[in-house]
Order: structure tokens, then sequence, then C-alpha cells
């Protein structure tokens, strides 16, 4: 995407990431004049050698910047204002991010075409896929990007008849201060990155600019900052749908089990089924569907699309992913589940569970899934957090400390095939950082699956 908007000015970028680095480059290939720093030397060099204009900030003529672009992952207010971020406030200049960027290109040169973008701490990336798999499903035009993977600046540039997708941090709002989706979703307040943002109402009140300034504002009612959100939306004259997993909604989508119902006036018909997709299980999912659904009817899909889309939804990869069945045991990937708060929507899906966890361990531990542990058959524990996660089993649940993945899948494996109860899944959920024995969960998850593979007998699903 080529950002015209700053066509023949100076402005001034840190942060040469992925993100950066093609945020450099879309601000260049506009006609802006670039100068774009980072603390790591080899980020610098690689940008150079892209033709981008590079120089040290801290002796910069800022007087001289139209704009200073800054990478989400540095701090803008908390702990303390990165180095440049003090820079930019003295010289009085505006600081923005990537996504702004979009924004502005989007008005520039087709402001009406659709864009959803998605917030909340829990869920964004399910919801974010879901909408993109419904919006492809149904023919249209469709641009997946921003805080799931893909640099928001590398999508194809706004057209007309083009639906763009955009999953979006609090790190990327409290950058972007005009952004202006058709459908903008927020779909739940938890505490989170309260290093980056110092308190929770702080944390709250980035988060709400995304919905303030849509055309339709989706907001979850099911928490007390959501729901006052959505009153002070209201009270402000924008389009608001509720959505809720939790309670009946005179107005606005809701979940009862999984049926999904759409409420007007207390009038309530089905809009939707979840029961049977297995990639949609459990309440959350519930949530995230509604949340899809409501975008998807703002930006004009009919409900039959949308049905269809659902249903063929293949799953966020990593998280609560079917890869694979043997029989009637299915095999379920949720690497992405790296603590306990997000072992527990796997976990709470399935009544039957042989349970692989473990790696390294987040504070807290698993014990806040006491209440989940009867669902699980066995548990099959692996990386440094064994023992501890042993201790915390204790009587309760049955478990082995097998060490390793490779171990525990092939235990895992054989115990399920034996049990004469229907519905069995062997499921990583590690709720564990995998840093002790993997790059990543992306790689822990890969390797699940490649484990999972090479037993005899498995028909795989991806």
């Amino acid at each position: 995407m080529i950002v015209t908007s700053f066509k023949g000015k100076k402005v001034a970028l840190f942060g040469l990431g992925g993100s950066g680095l093609a945020t450099a480059e879309a601000l260049a290939a506009g006609g802006a004049d670039v100068t774009a720093w980072d603390d790591n030397p080899d980020s610098v060099q690689k940008a150079a050698d892209k033709g981008i204009g590079t120089a040290d900030l801290h002796h910069a003529d800022w007087s001289a910047f139209q704009a200073f672009v800054l990478s989400p992952g540095v701090p803008l207010t908390h702990p303390k204002p990165h180095w440049t971020v003090d820079l930019a406030h003295a010289a009085g200049v505006g600081i923005i991010g990537d996504v702004e960027l979009f924004c502005r290109e989007r008005r520039a040169l087709a402001p009406g075409c659709p864009f959803i973008a998605i917030t909340g701490t829990n869920g964004k990336s399910t919801t974010t896929a879901l909408i993109a798999h419904i919006l492809k499903s149904a023919g249209r035009d469709t641009q997946l990007g921003g805080n799931i993977g893909t640099a928001v600046l590398t999508l194809d540039p706004p057209a007309s008849n083009r639906f763009y997708v955009v999953e979006c941090s609090s790190y990327q709002i409290d950058l972007a201060p005009t952004i202006n989706p058709t459908a903008g979703i927020l779909l739940n307040l938890t505490p989170d990155h309260l290093d980056r943002h110092g308190t929770m109402q702080h944390y709250a009140d980035v988060k709400e600019r995304l919905v303030a300034g849509s055309g339709t504002a989706i907001v979850g009612d099911d928490d007390s900052y959501c729901s006052l959100i959505a009153d002070r939306l209201e009270h402000a004259g924008v389009n608001v749908t509720r959505i809720s997993r939790r309670h009946i909604l005179a107005n606005g989508l809701y979940a009862d089990g999984q049926k999904i119902f759409q409420a007007v006036a207390g009038k309530a018909e089905l809009v939707a089924d979840l029961d049977g997709i297995q990639t949609l299980r459990g309440s959350h999912n519930a949530q995230n569907a509604s949340a899809a659904i409501a975008a998807c009817l703002a930006v004009g899909v009919t409900a039959e699309e949308i049905r269809a889309g659902l249903k063929s939804f293949p799953g966020l990869k990593h998280r609560m992913q079917p890869v694979g069945r043997r029989g009637s045991v299915t095999f379920v990937n949720d690497s992405k589940a790296t603590n306990a708060e997000a072992a527990a929507p796997a976990l709470s899906s399935y009544d039957r569970i042989y349970w692989i966890a473990g790696g390294l361990p987040k504070e807290g531990g698993i014990a806040s899934l006491k209440p989940l542990y009867n669902r699980i058959a066995k548990a099959y524990l692996i990386g440094e957090a064994a023992p501890q996660f042993a201790a915390t089993l204790g009587t309760d649940v049955e478990y082995e400390i097998s060490g390793t993945l490779e171990n525990a899948v092939l235990h895992a494996s054989k115990d399920a095939e034996k049990d004469d109860r229907a519905g069995a899944v062997v499921m990583l959920s590690p709720a564990c950082a995998s840093f002790d024995q993997f790059k990543n969960f992306e790689v822990r998850g890969d390797h699940f699956v490649a484990l999972v593979a090479k037993l005899d007998g498995v028909t795989m699903l991806v």
C-alpha cells in the first residue's frame, strides 16, 4: 500500500521491525521524506539497504517533521514514554501509527469501502479470522491484517468494493486518533497490558476510541467496563449493537447455548446455530460469533451467507483447532493457550479430555482451573512446569510426567483410544509459555500437529 497523505512532507519514524519497515516503505513510496531509526543497528541497516532514509533521531531537527510514526511495540505513555516520544511532544509533533496511516489512505482513496476493526482483551484473533472467512466465503474481496500478523500497510490499497478486516491492539488504537471503521467491535475488557497503560481505566479508555468512531459500534455487554462504554456511546448518538453470551438482550445479539438470536425491541429471531461446528465450541466462541454476525450484517452480508461461512470456518490456527481424528478421538491444537486463563475456554468446551499441559510456567500456575478438573480424564505434563503442575493436580486429576511433547502425544493417544466414552479429545492446551522447549507457541503447535500426523490411523483435518 502506498501512503500518499504525507507526500512532500518530512516524517520521523521509530521502530523498524516487520510492520515498521513496511510503514517506512509505504511512506517513502508515497513521496514522504522519511527519517527512520531503531535501537537495533541491524534493523537500521536493513532499512537503509531498502533505500529508506535513516538517521539517529536523537540529533534530528524535530521542528521540521510533520508527523512522527511510532511502532506500536514502543512505549507511548507507560511505564515511561520512549525518548522519541518526549522529543516529539517537545516539538509539538503529532504521534501516529500504521493503522492511522491506513485510515487516512482509506478516506483519501475509497472512504466508503467496508472496514471492520476488532479489539477487546480476549477473542480478537478468532473473531477477526471468522469475519474474514465469512466475507471470503461469500465472495467478497477481503483484506485481513493488523495485530493478527499481517501489517496493515502490506494489504492491497483501498478500493470501493474491497473489504478490510483489521485486528487492533490497544497499542495500535492509541496511535490511531482518527480511526473510523464502518463497524467497530469491542468484545470484552479484563485487566491486561497495565504495564503499558498504567491503569485499567486508561486501558478501557483507549479501547473505547475504536468503537466511538465507528459507524456501527458492536460492544460486549458482559462486563461492567464494556456495558458503561455502550451506554456512553448510545447517549452520544452512536449506533450501538450490544452482544452477550450471558443474558438475553432486548436489542442486540445474544447467545442461548449454541444458538445466536437477534433481538429488536424485545422480539428475537434465531440467526445462527453453532451446534456441531467444532471450531466454534464454547460460550466464548458464541460471543465471538455474535460479534462476527453483527459486523457482517452491518456491511451488507446476508444471513444466509453468514450461516454458510460459520459452518465452514476452519478455526484459528493454534487456538482450539481440531487437527486430526482417529475413530471417535479428536486431536485439538490449543498451543496459543500460554496461561491458565487462556486454557480455560478449551477445557470448558469438552467433557472428556486427555490434557497435555506444561512448558515455562506463568505466575499463578493452573490452580484457577480447578473447577474444570472434572473434565480431564488424565493429564500429561511436559517441560519445566511438570513438577509444579503435578503438585497442583495432586489427587484431583490422574496425571503422568511425560517430560516431552513426543511422549505426551504417544501416551495420551493410546489412553484416549481405550476410552469407552464418546467424544474423547487429546488436547494440547499448555497453560504455559513455550520457551523452555520451543521458540514460540506456533512452533510448539506445529510440532504437535506433526506428531499427530505420524500416528497410525489418524485422518488429518488440516
